[in-house]
């Protein structure tokens, strides 16, 4: 019996990794009626498969989420980050929002603008801010990436390298050792060339990302100007952070 309520547990945490892109121990434990070390051992074998890799607090599916998929994670963190953000949009100018759902939320606050353009790699995030008064949006162009609803590769890239954006806003699927990471090598190599670009770069990561890595190393935290999480800016979780980022939200 004990053998087989495992397996249970397992297939029912593969199924909730496919189906939202990560999960946390405290939920799991709950749902499944089990202690959080039962779950953290359910998912070391899941790691061992490929399947998974664990993050702080839970864990998160190795393959890159569709945006849908990531649009449902994490959902109350997102709307606060974003609501956080919102002030550190410009009236006019220049700014980067990148494909993740935490600046489709953003972009989705913004009521209008002066002479605002905003350029995302994003298509999701291009729609919301359409008819928005003041507001002009544009896509990188590029390749449709299936996995995760981006676009990415060397166009995306040479569009990118042309500009001065005045902020370029992102969020990442890990920060570890004072670097970001990514999903894809490709959603990496565009990250760092807007952030090389751009005068600021402000990142927005809830907290399971903290002491996180995932395929491919990003931005580098020495280049991120200010750092926005749901937490308030005094919570011990972030303490190294205040170290390496000169403003944390």
């Amino acid at each position: 019996m004990n053998s087989l309520a495992m397996e249970e547990r397992v297939e029912w945490l593969r199924a909730e990794l496919r189906s939202t892109g990560s999960v946390s121990l405290a939920d799991a434990a709950e749902a499944l009626g089990v202690s959080e070390m039962t779950v953290r051992r359910d998912l070391r074998q899941l790691e061992n498969e490929g399947v998974a890799r664990r993050v702080r607090g839970g864990a998160r599916h190795t393959e890159p989420a569709s945006f849908q998929r990531r649009e449902s994670a994490r959902a109350a963190e997102k709307r606060l980050i974003a609501e956080k953000l919102l002030p550190l949009v410009p009236a006019q100018g220049l700014i980067v929002l990148d494909s993740s759902t935490t600046m489709y939320r953003l972009a989705a606050l913004i009521p209008s603008a002066v002479e605002l353009t905003a350029l995302t790699n994003n298509i999701q995030t291009f729609q919301v801010l359409q008819g928005r008064p003041g507001v002009t949006a544009e896509l990188t162009g590029g390749r449709f990436d299936e996995r995760s609803d981006s676009l990415i590769g060397p166009l995306a890239e040479a569009t990118v390298e042309q500009l001065t954006p005045d902020v370029f806003f992102t969020s990442t699927g890990g920060i570890d050792g004072g670097t970001c990471f990514e999903s894809t090598v490709e959603e990496a190599a565009l990250k760092k060339v807007c952030a090389r670009v751009s005068h600021r770069t402000v990142l927005g990561a809830d907290s399971a990302k903290l002491d996180a890595r995932d395929r491919a190393a990003s931005v580098a935290l020495e280049d991120v100007t200010a750092l926005c999480t749901e937490l308030e800016p005094d919570d011990p979780q972030l303490a190294e952070y205040r170290k390496r980022v000169g403003q944390l939200l």
